[in-house]
């Protein structure tokens, strides 16, 4: 049964915003649940898990802003309401990292988390975009993807991986070390949302002089930041809080877009023409939002000779973790 918290709004609103979270009891999803309450654009914030989903709906109704809240457990059907008319899912479910984990050594077990709640926005909610959080990101988009398509449902342009994390640490970590302020750097990622597929091409940002040493270290923390948090927390969780907030600002951009807004520009992992030729049907780059979801995916850019090595390593691993995503839903439909 559903638990149902509720602030008032103006019944003159007609624009409404339903944003459906599927798995917002987890470490992430807690936190990515609060920053959607107070995002103004969410009208109606649906909150779906095993367990505990009501809770979290109570918890945060108690935030003053004009938003509906509603947590949906599995009994009675509870994904299809809190799917059902959904603009906006986003998908962190799933098992954290824990110290010596990689990202794909969460696969086993959020292939199957993912696979199955594909199915069920595919039934319910077949015209959302779609908004993946759960790692392995390089496989479970993959995997999104292959059971739209056998669902008949499957558009590129509303699925998406979020890589925002690794924007966001790219632009604090080089504000660091630059000592700036980190609201105004602006750094691209692209490649893949794991290890050597996190590609930061540094060369387009504010601070192309860095180089040598330096760079190397930047480089590497970009692409690892992940450990830093897994290994502070000892075990007892990874990355949530950080890519809450990555994870809220892709909704908030997406939701923007989607409403008319003009020049809304993120990196994000979506399927891409960029190496398609080479097998690589998905690609994270620059992507601008429109109304319809993907409306230009842009090119790299001019890269320097460094970063074009990081491609060529990204694109190796990129390949398998896609065809892995690809592999599973072939194997367990």
């Amino acid at each position: 049964m559903s638990y149902i918290a509720r602030r008032a709004f103006s019944t003159s609103r007609t624009n409404l915003s339903k944003v459906t979270v599927l798995g917002a009891n987890g470490g992430i999803g807690q936190p990515l649940s609060l920053l959607l309450k107070l995002n103004k654009d969410v009208t109606q914030l649906s909150l779906y898990d095993l367990r505990g989903a009501p809770g979290v709906a109570a918890d945060v109704s108690h935030i003053p802003t004009n938003s509906t809240v509603v947590g949906h457990l599995p009994e009675e059907n509870g994904i299809k309401a809190a799917l059902e008319g959904s603009e906006i899912v986003l998908i962190p479910a799933g098992v954290p990292r824990k110290p010596g984990m990689t990202r794909d050594d969460l696969f086993s077990i959020n292939a199957s988390i993912v696979r199955d709640l594909a199915k069920a926005v595919a039934e319910y909610a077949p015209k959302a975009f779609v908004a993946v959080i759960s790692n392995p990101v390089n496989s479970t988009v993959p995997i999104v993807a292959e059971v739209f398509k056998s669902k008949g449902v499957y558009d590129p342009k509303r699925l998406f991986g979020v890589t925002t994390l690794d924007v966001i640490r790219a632009e604090r970590f080089i504000s660091e070390i630059k000592k700036t302020d980190p609201t105004a750097e602006s750094v691209t990622v692209v490649g893949g949302h794991s290890g050597h597929t996190i590609v930061p091409l540094l060369s387009q940002s504010n601070h192309p002089e860095i180089s040598g040493d330096v760079l190397d270290k930047l480089i590497h923390r970009i692409q690892f930041g992940g450990d830093e948090v897994v290994q502070a927390k000892n075990g007892a969780g990874s990355a949530t809080l950080s890519m809450a907030q990555a994870g809220s600002r892709f909704a908030s951009s997406l939701l923007k877009a989607i409403k008319g807004e003009k020049n809304i520009v993120e990196p994000t992992f979506v399927e891409s023409p960029l190496f398609k030729e080479e097998g690589i049907d998905f690609f994270s780059s620059k992507v601008t939002l429109g109304p319809n979801g993907v409306e230009e995916i842009h090119g790299l850019g001019p890269l320097n000779k460094y970063e074009e090595n990081l491609i060529e390593v990204a694109k190796v691993d990129l390949a398998k973790n896609i065809q892995k995503g690809v592999d599973f839903v072939k194997q367990n439909p």
